[in-house]
């Protein structure tokens, strides 16, 4: 069994510090390589992570130490930087979205298989202890039927936020807005809760920003295959960065999630009496508003990606399938999309046709 493994951070924006703090806090974990097409961040990073760097994404690929890539390059980047490190023996942990089209997402899925490399997909909040007891619940079928979800994501977003970066809200590097950026975390545990989509209808638009390509806006309607139905509400314009909540009700039982919080937790049993549940055990802790990533995507709390780096390293030793593969991170992308293209035609989208 492998004693440590060797990671490589493949792009230096602002989640790049996340990354490299929860590898570096695993056991058996090291990060040997940064690469960044900017020499002097790349040099940054790997300078405090006691690392080499590199410009050169191929040359890097090269190194034997490397046994995952951690890729937090742009969106429209994901697909290519992945392909080309599974195509080189390397493990592949991408950040959401994991491209910003189904084909190019399907090709890393193949590639990834067709190399025999494992593929997570960061969905972090699918660790979070309050995610864990909810989905336990659901699972066990203490929620009874599921009838309806919740999900609202109410951030804020200045407009130097998209001025820093020129790739940042453009259709072609970011793919959209609000949706497959600040929400897709929130729509992901959406869809893990309530079940598979059947059908959205949905309106976005670009309401508060100024020079951007993509969505400041988007409200649409879900129905689920279970019949179960849902809503879903999200802005970057809530001045000064309000909340992500989730509200599942089920016949036997509701939660309410906010800011990764289980703010609420009752079930119904079989006296037909509610127990409301001790939240104090399944809490994550978070500051202050002005430090959570309601307004501030830097101030995030990693504890949760050092657990699913964990799940890789484990699914790589105990040779299965990562928590959150390629598959499951496909399933928030999807709707997602399906949700531009409703707004798009002005009609409802069936997932199964899209």
């Amino acid at each position: 069994m492998k004693k440590e493994f060797g990671f490589a951070i493949v792009g230096t924006g602002l989640i790049s510090t996340t990354h490299y703090e929860q590898i570096s806090a695993i056991e058996g974990a090291k990060v040997v390589a940064v690469y960044s097409r900017n020499e002097e961040k790349a040099k940054t990073l790997a300078e405090k992570a006691g690392a080499d760097w590199y410009t050169d994404y191929q040359e890097m690929l090269k190194r034997k130490e490397i046994d995952i890539v951690s890729i937090i390059t742009p969106s429209g980047t994901h697909a290519d930087m992945a392909i080309e490190a599974a195509r080189a023996g390397k493990h592949v942990i991408v950040e959401k979205p994991m491209d910003i089209s189904l084909e190019k997402a399907q090709q890393m899925i193949d590639a990834c298989r067709e190399h025999h490399v494992k593929l997570s997909v960061i969905s972090q909040h699918r660790f979070d202890a309050s995610t864990v007891r909810i989905k336990e619940d659901i699972d066990s079928g203490h929620f009874g039927k599921m009838v309806l979800g919740q999900a609202s994501v109410n951030w804020y977003r200045p407009q130097s936020y998209y001025d820093t970066s020129k790739w940042r809200g453009t259709m072609e590097m970011d793919g959209g807005g609000v949706l497959i950026n600040q929400a897709i975390h929130t729509i992901d545990l959406f869809q893990y809760f309530m079940g598979e989509v059947e059908s959205v209808y949905a309106h976005t638009a670009i309401l508060a920003q100024e020079g951007i390509e993509v969505e400041d806006a988007a409200v649409a309607t879900v129905k689920f295959k279970n019949g179960g139905l849902g809503t879903i509400v999200a802005t970057t314009a809530a001045y000064p960065g309000l909340s992500a909540r989730l509200e599942i009700i089920g016949t036997n039982g509701t939660a309410v999630i906010e800011n990764d919080q289980l703010m609420k937790h009752y079930l119904r049993n079989p006296d037909n009496e509610t127990k409301a549940f001790n939240l104090a055990s399944v809490q994550n802790h978070y500051g202050g508003d002005s430090d959570h990533a309601s307004v501030n995507p830097a101030a995030l709390d990693g504890s949760s990606h050092r657990l699913q780096f964990i799940d890789m390293i484990n699914a790589i030793q105990e040779e299965r399938e990562p928590l959150v593969n390629g598959e499951e991170g496909l399933k928030p992308l999807k709707i997602i999309l399906a949700i531009y293209e409703s707004a798009r035609t002005g009609q409802p989208v069936l997932l199964e046709d899209f």
